[in-house]
């Protein structure tokens, strides 16, 4: 029992702290460019999007990319309203992605320390958002998207197939295990993501746009990596005590 204890009281723990954190730099990094972009949206005469600063972090969606055009769709009322919504889904969502760190380190028995932790930070930042944002990169609002359904399928996909290949790289070192990872890394850009229909384009500036890939991608990194890094460390006290 105190072996799931553990990881319960880690990933909750854990969860709390990386999802505050980004929460803060999406309030002085993604948010505003978010803000901005619905400017331009809204001047197009599009209806505003559902988009909080929670779809761009490794919760980025750490969500599966979230992006529709719907008018009836409900939104948080921007300021303390909509940040609280985004804080309370950054932390379930750390919280989520900390339960399987946690629970993938110690099924792996070993006494890993914080070095450790961080490799698997940057596996997972790999995994659930560099891999994805190759077909899928982060999205502004009024930016044209295929249908949410068929973008959902290959970021989960994408996901999969890239956290397998990782996986047989890191722990099987003959060589078809090498050949099967790099067949499932590259599966999924081989069929290709999702495109939008032709004709569409984004609303706000690409200046802007880039601005917020890059944004959107480091906080993705450093919430990844505190993930990865807090997990262990954590972990390896709860065990010690």
């Amino acid at each position: 029992m105190s072996f799931f204890r553990n990881i319960v009281f880690t990933a909750v723990l854990v969860g709390i702290v990386g999802g505050v954190a980004v929460s803060a730099m999406q309030a002085f990094g993604t948010t505003p460019l978010i803000l901005k972009a619905e400017t331009y949206e809204n001047a197009g005469g599009e209806a505003p999007h559902s988009h909080d600063a929670a779809a761009t972090t490794g919760a980025d969606a750490a969500a599966v990319p979230a992006h529709e055009h719907n008018e009836e769709a409900w939104a948080p009322a921007d300021g303390f309203e909509r940040t609280a919504y985004t804080l309370a889904a950054n932390v379930l969502t750390a919280i989520g992605y900390a339960l399987v760190l946690t629970g993938l380190i110690s099924l792996r028995g070993t006494n890993a320390g914080w070095r450790e932790g961080l490799l698997w930070g940057v596996a997972g930042f790999a995994a659930v958002m560099l891999a994805p944002m190759i077909g899928l990169p982060p999205e502004l609002p009024g930016s044209p998207a295929a249908a949410l359904e068929a973008r959902q399928i290959w970021w989960l996909s994408t996901v999969a197939a890239t956290a397998g290949g990782i996986a047989l790289i890191a722990f099987r070192r003959e060589p078809w295990a090498i050949v099967l990872a790099l067949v499932l890394i590259v599966a999924p850009h081989v069929v290709g993501a999702p495109l939008p229909p032709e004709g569409e384009h984004a609303l706000a500036p690409l200046p802007l746009e880039r601005q917020f890939i890059v944004a959107a991608t480091v906080t993705s990194f450093v919430f990844w990596a505190l993930l990865g890094t807090l997990s262990a460390f954590f972990l390896k006290r709860f065990q010690s005590a």
